[in-house]
């Protein structure tokens, strides 16, 4: 596939509105090609419009979406219980006839977050509502510079019917363009040129604007990132502590209950290494065993000798002590005295 060819199937969006421009299928026209162009670029010109005077469009237009194409017989609550599917609807505006007071088949939905409403940017887009097939785009008309609504001819999408298709929208996308780009005609009308080198596929969605953050904001969204990180760093530390404790307690009852399995081995143990020794460190262990088995023996023997010698002294002293009683006795006695 050439570049070409590959350019000719892509799209890009218009990030500001400009009425001749939009009503191009590329972007490249430098004339309006109706009316109602000429009119929406009259009014551009002069500034007829400002997007922010509205008094009913109210809210943060960063979490508003802008819901089209609704069937005529779709109520505020209908519409409100299929929008709460993709978040909390701080409010809905479903803009309806001055005179008659029917539905003109288009409404506001404001979210709490930006990041609700993004959501049912990307998911609500094409949603079946009553059997009409409704389109979901961000708050161009206070979002988008230069928006000029279709009631003075600008706009964008539209139907074939109606004859004022306006591209450079989430429906209706520029196509790559299909001549050369008339650069100096389109800077001397004030137009801006078509991209170049920035094409998207078809079947990709348009990102919508983001906020613009001040310094003040700034400073506190990184303050509260900081704070995000120490509380994590926290919580990891106390987690990691913890499992060390846990792994510390874990070895050193491992470590006891080694300890336990050594002791209990080690009888077997100093056996087993007793029957791993040499011979001669055998016969040098069982010389040493038998020596202090006989002097072990020979210490007793010496000690049961000693009693039975006291045993025989104390015997022999009683007799000769029994022997000299009896003999002063026959000595008192004798007839030599008499």
């Amino acid at each position: 596939m050439s570049v070409r060819s590959k350019n000719l199937s892509s799209v890009f969006y218009a990030d500001s509105y400009h009425p001749i421009q939009a009503g191009s299928i590329d972007g490249t026209d430098v004339v309006p090609h109706d009316n109602a162009v000429y009119r929406a670029q009259l009014c551009s010109s002069i500034g007829l419009y400002d997007p922010h005077g509205d008094p009913k469009a109210t809210g943060d237009p960063y979490c508003t979406l802008f819901v089209a194409r609704l069937s005529r017989l779709t109520t505020q609550d209908t519409l409100h219980k299929v929008m709460s599917k993709y978040g909390q609807v701080k409010n809905l505006r479903l803009v309806r006839d001055i005179v008659t007071g029917d539905s003109r088949g288009y409404a506001f939905v404001e979210y709490e977050t930006e990041r609700e409403m993004r959501r049912a940017y990307m998911d609500a887009h094409h949603l079946i509502v009553d059997d009409c097939e409704i389109i979901v785009d961000y708050n161009r008309q206070q979002l988008m510079p230069g928006w000029i609504p279709r009631r003075l001819g600008g706009g964008l999408s539209g139907k074939k019917e109606s004859g004022q298709l306006r591209f450079g929208g989430r429906e209706k996308p520029f196509r790559a363009p299909l001549k050369s780009i008339p650069y100096e005609e389109l800077k001397k009308l004030g137009i801006p040129p078509p991209p170049e080198g920035r094409y998207m596929s078809r079947f990709q969605v348009p990102s919508p604007p983001r906020r613009e953050r001040s310094l003040s904001d700034r400073e506190e969204d990184s303050h509260r990132h900081r704070r995000g990180s120490d509380d994590r760093y926290r919580k990891e530390d106390a987690l990691r502590s913890s499992v060390d404790n846990k792994e510390e307690h874990y070895r050193r009852s491992s470590r006891h209950r080694d300890d336990d399995h050594s002791r209990g081995r080690s009888s077997s143990e100093r056996s087993g290494r007793y029957h791993e020794r040499s011979s001669s460190e055998k016969e040098h262990l069982h010389r040493r065993y038998t020596d202090k088995d006989n002097r072990s023996s020979s210490e007793k023997g010496h000690r049961h000798r000693s009693s039975t010698d006291k045993d025989k002294y104390s015997r022999k002293r009683k007799e000769r002590d029994e022997r000299s009683q009896r003999q002063g006795k026959y000595s008192r006695h004798s007839p030599h005295e008499d």
